[in-house]
């Protein structure tokens, strides 16, 4: 009974450290499937984590975190489509541009205003997201395997984590049930096609670097008012990076995504939980742990997971013919 509680309570992690990354990576579904590459999904959550952070610290309100995280998040998409969509440049610098600037930025803003050696100060309260329990949650977390399930890993999270999952389907939805999803993944693989037909593919590639933005800031926030209790330099740690990995690794598809994502967050899990691990004698120590996550990033993007095909006009300015 002890290793089934155990086995609970690491899944129970997994689910919390998973929601950042899924909600990122879908973040980066939306704006790849319409053709945007978007290296800037850490630079957007960092920047959502701070001013969500911050805001929350300073009015004690963490739904007015959230929106100054998704809003400055918004920001970073805006400057993105600016250069990427509207002045054809090159996707990939103008990601890395945005991850510098959110790296900086956040920094320098956090120590003028709150002179803390760049970090917010501890929220709590309101300033923070509660977790929701379900109905009769303690009443039934004595029932043995039915109570631990229901108590500790369904219940007991944040409304954002319920928010992430209810994403998965949605998105799903929306990108192959819809009108809008048909054009947004069109735009994707062939926007002359799309602009033939009347559409704008201009329009398309931004509302789907806005969605992008939208996800992000939620991202972001959750590591700040959520997961964490305020914010601290360079606090999403390569999630952004590892979302992109879990998208490469999903093949661009929401679903596969969800279980990429809750892949990685179980390997942060386990090394959480299990300090030093023995195996048959040989004892892995945590920092090896601790790498998993990154090692499996590389190893994805090193192509070891089967070929991944992006959109075909993923990357390319689109050129209106005359």
């Amino acid at each position: 009974m002890e290793s089934f509680l155990t086995i609970i309570q690491v899944l129970d992690s997994t689910i919390r450290l998973a929601t950042p990354l899924l909600l990122a990576c879908l973040a980066g579904l939306y704006s790849e499937r319409a053709g945007i590459f978007d290296i800037g999904l850490e630079g957007k959550m960092l920047m959502a984590a701070f001013f969500s952070a911050a805001v929350a610290a300073i009015t004690g309100s963490v739904w007015l975190g959230l929106l100054a995280g998704i809003a400055s998040s918004l920001a970073l998409s805006g400057l993105h489509g600016l250069a990427s969509i509207t002045f054809r440049g090159n996707q990939l610098i103008s990601g890395v541009a945005i991850n510098f600037l959110a790296a900086g930025m956040t920094v320098l803003v956090a120590q003028d205003w709150f002179q803390q050696g760049g970090r917010t100060p501890s929220l709590f309260g309101g300033g923070r997201f509660e977790p929701i329990n379900f109905p009769f949650a303690d009443a039934v977390s004595g029932v043995p395997v039915v109570g631990p399930i229901y108590s500790e890993l369904l219940s007991g999270h944040s409304i954002l984590v319920y928010v992430a999952f209810l994403m998965v389907p949605a998105t799903w939805w929306v990108l192959f049930r819809t009108r809008f999803g048909l054009r947004l993944r069109a735009v994707g693989e062939n926007p002359a096609a799309v602009d033939t037909a009347g559409v704008s593919v201009v329009g398309l590639r931004y509302a789907a670097v806005g969605i992008c933005g939208i996800l992000c800031g939620i991202a972001g926030a959750y590591l700040a008012t959520a997961l964490q209790a305020g914010f601290v330099k360079d606090m999403t740690a390569g999630r952004g990076f590892i979302a992109l990995a879990a998208l490469i690794f999903a093949k661009w598809r929401p679903w596969h995504a969800m279980w990429a994502c809750l892949l990685f967050g179980l390997l942060q899990a386990v090394a959480l939980r299990f300090q030093n691990i023995d195996l048959g004698g040989i004892i892995i120590p945590v920092q090896v742990m601790d790498a998993l996550p990154y090692i499996l990033t590389v190893v994805i993007l090193a192509g070891f997971v089967g070929k991944a095909i992006p959109p075909r006009a993923g990357g390319e300015p689109y050129i209106k013919e005359r």
